[in-house]
């Protein structure tokens, strides 16, 4: 009796045990949220749970959307805004109520973004930013108690002066968003190898245009640009020049410190930028020629880069993210179809194929919600 008693025991201790490291997996989940085009088999946003742990991934839920190719979760994770990409009067910014745990999305209203092709949208809170690729801006919306979007606010122009006759002959804008401080917006003015910074003022929405413009060099064509985890360094990819370019950030100032090679193959196709979330490893994705993510250790001491790899992808990787926990890299391969997941190595930054792919047609945006 006392043996049976025992093994009872045993096995109820065994099950608890089991109940709480699921729990723990369950509660280290993550809703990720990708964006796609529409002009093939995907119907817009798609949402999956995916394991911070092992690095698989489950489909939660779907909502029809055109060209949803950049999208972003707000702060509190109660709502997401997503661009519609076209490239005429039809180019909108979407609101949506989110659900993070079903992964549903309900549509609140959109507004249009008066300017063709929006790519980017980022937002605080009480504004959001889309900058408009073709239409060459930068469009300002606040928002409603309810998160839904209030009209276009203000448009601000990009430039052109950049001696790329056929990628840098009209004004671009590509990347648009808010200062790790709060007090600032920058957008990469593609077209005219430059940087700009606008103002917020606390009881405006519409930000002031400063004085202050931070330039690349010519022919570079600043595409995406990214914050340290400290806020002290600032980061910007250059698709016509592959090459990545370190900044110093202190109150608005820009001041280069370092000038990179990221695409060795001088492609003119650098996409994305992110720096791992302890702020040590900077991954760039190119494409068009020897498709891949470059991999630059950061010494957090100086935000100086130094370039320790290189990982192949599938074909056209135009955006990629990184976990939370600093685990896993995913990789939305545009022209395989397919989201790749990668390992990360945490003391080196190198990166691993997991195989445990996400087939998608067409992905070209990832979010993490936690």
């Amino acid at each position: 009796m006392r043996k049976l008693i025992f093994c009872l025991l045993a096995i109820a201790l065994v099950a608890c045990g089991n109940q709480s490291l699921s729990g723990s997996n369950e509660n280290n989940n993550l809703t990720m949220i990708v964006g796609t085009y529409t002009n093939g088999t995907s119907k817009g946003i798609y949402t999956f749970s995916f394991s911070q742990d092992i690095g698989t991934t489950q489909v939660l839920d779907s909502i029809a959307v055109p060209n949803p190719s950049y999208l972003t979760p707000s702060a509190d994770r109660k709502y997401l805004y997503a661009v519609s990409e076209m490239s005429d009067s039809t180019a909108a910014l979407n609101a949506f109520a989110f659900d993070k745990q079903k992964g549903s999305l309900r549509l609140l209203n959109r507004q249009p973004t008066l300017g063709a092709d929006p790519c980017y949208v980022s937002t605080n809170g009480k504004e959001v930013l889309t900058a408009n690729y073709t239409g060459g801006s930068m469009s300002v919306f606040g928002l409603k108690s309810d998160g839904s979007l209030l009209p276009l606010d203000t448009l601000f122009m990009g430039s052109t002066s950049g001696p790329d006759t056929v990628r840098q002959a009209k004004a671009h804008v590509h990347c648009a968003l808010f200062s790790p401080d709060g007090k600032y917006v920058f957008a990469t003015d593609f077209s005219a190898d430059q940087i700009l910074r606008f103002v917020l003022h606390p009881n405006s929405i519409i930000p002031h245009l400063s004085m202050e413009v931070t330039k690349v060099a010519i022919d570079y064509g600043p595409r995406h640009l990214i914050f340290s985890p400290n806020g002290k360094y600032a980061y910007v990819i250059g698709e016509l020049s592959g090459k990545v370019t370190a900044f110093k950030y202190n109150d608005g100032n820009l001041k280069t410190i370092q000038v990179v090679t990221a695409d060795t193959l001088q492609a003119c196709g650098s996409a994305d930028i992110h720096i791992s979330p302890d702020g040590k490893f900077l991954y760039s994705s190119n494409r068009l020629k020897g498709d891949g993510i470059a991999i630059f250790g950061i010494n957090t001491a100086d935000g100086m880069l130094t370039k320790v790899g290189y990982q192949t992808t599938g074909i056209y990787p135009r955006n990629f993210n990184i976990t939370p926990n600093g685990k896993y890299l995913l990789v939305a391969c545009r022209d395989s179809n397919t989201i790749q997941v990668f390992l990360r190595d945490q003391n080196t930054g190198l990166l691993t194929d997991t195989h445990q792919n996400v087939n998608l047609d067409k992905p070209v945006c990832i979010r993490f919600v936690q």
